[in-house]
């Protein structure tokens, strides 16, 4: 029976150090594991800078659009008031030729009465 406990204590004794073995290897696994999780965490920061550096160059691209947006419709409008200016010269010139054509009348006429 001697044999026996000791072949049960001799058991238990590896069973322990199998025990430890393992909770070992489980604190060591989950090291490791947190070590990745620091990096991942680590990683989605940088990632969320990046959208955010991303997010505001889409920004000003949209307020650039709207500036050159802006600016085309000034260009416009400005092409438009050089086009009026230029219809009012001719109206203008047209006029200044009808008037000259009136009074040139009047006063043929009014020379022929005489």
């Amino acid at each position: 029976m001697t044999e026996h406990k000791k072949e049960v204590s001799h058991s238990t004794h590896v069973t322990s150090l199998g025990h430890q073995d393992l909770v070992k290897t489980l604190m060591e696994h989950n090291i490791i594991l947190q070590k990745k999780a620091v990096e991942i965490i680590d990683a989605t920061n940088q990632l969320n800078k990046r959208i955010d550096k991303l997010l505001n160059i889409f920004e000003e691209a949209s307020k650039h659009v709207l500036e050159v947006g802006e600016d085309k419709k000034i260009l416009e409008l400005t092409d438009k008031l050089e086009e009026l200016l230029e219809q009012n010269k001719n109206i203008n010139k047209g006029l200044a030729i009808l008037e000259s054509y009136v009074k040139n009348k009047a006063q043929f006429e009014g020379t022929r009465q005489f």
